[in-house]
């Protein structure tokens, strides 16, 4: 790992500024409602908080994520690329509101692009 202090991690704030930016996302991922209804009946703390480690990891933060497998997770739900789509685009909104760097952000979105093949079926 490298040096906390240069991490993308330390550079947006650590934990605190992940949490932030994850409680947005999910914000705008509920109001919009193409999207809404794959989170019916979800346990939607314990989303946020996988979804608050993956992105601590990603971003080279101590956190490790320790959810199930991305693809075991999303199978059977039905996402369309769109849908994917979608979902990448609130999460850079959320980044940018937040305040994270240009570059911090695309490296997010070169991760979650490495996930699509894992989470769109067809």
């Amino acid at each position: 790992m490298a040096d906390e202090a240069t991490t993308d991690y330390a550079r947006i704030g650590g934990g605190d500024a992940v949490r932030q930016v994850v409680g947005r996302f999910y914000e705008m991922v509920l109001a919009d409602p193409e999207l809404a209804g794959y989170f019916t009946g979800v346990d939607l703390p314990k989303l946020k908080r996988h979804q608050a480690l993956l992105i601590s990891q990603v971003l080279g933060g101590p956190a490790e994520y320790d959810g199930r497998d991305l693809k075991a997770a999303h199978r059977g739900m039905a996402i369309s690329k769109d849908h994917f789509g979608r979902v990448v685009v609130h999460l850079v909104a959320a980044l940018r509101e937040a305040g994270v760097p240009e570059d911090v952000i695309g490296r997010v979105g070169q991760a979650l692009g490495g996930t699509e093949a894992d989470i769109v079926e067809g």
